[in-house]
């Protein structure tokens, strides 16, 4: 018996400009997890982290500067991306007893999403302060 973690990424379930293999990859991980948890049941659990946007010391490559990297981290609702031990916990969770009665899951860990682009660009907030200036 025992536990397997699979980490995996939002970028398996969402679009992945420049980056499609590594989609295509973790979409693989994510059916992988399933299948594997109905095969291999009920002696090992088989689970997945499904992370997104996290903090690492080579945030800087994608991200540039300390701006840059707040301004990444203003786009997801919780405020910041994930720092690495944000995953490690919910990896240890699933490994835990606490999660016995789970198998065959993708947890997703990515502080809320991130804010769709079409929300940043309606135009009704603004239209609904305008007709409220002019009353």
């Amino acid at each position: 018996g025992g536990a397997i973690v699979n980490i995996s990424s939002v970028s398996g379930s969402r679009p992945s400009p420049g980056t499609a293999a590594y989609g295509a990859a973790k979409a693989g991980v994510d059916s992988l997890t399933g299948s594997l948890a109905v095969e291999w049941a009920p002696k090992v659990r088989v689970n997945s982290v499904v992370v997104g946007l996290v903090r690492t010391e080579l945030a800087h490559l994608h991200y540039g500067d300390e701006a840059g990297i707040a301004a990444v981290g203003d786009t997801v609702p919780l405020g910041r991306m994930a720092c690495p031990e944000d995953i490690g916990n919910c990896a240890v969770f699933l490994a835990s007893p606490l999660a016995a009665y789970v198998s065959g899951s993708t947890l997703t860990v990515h502080g809320g999403g991130e804010r769709p682009a079409f929300l940043a660009a309606a135009t009704a907030s603004t239209a609904t302060a305008s007709t409220e200036e002019k009353a």
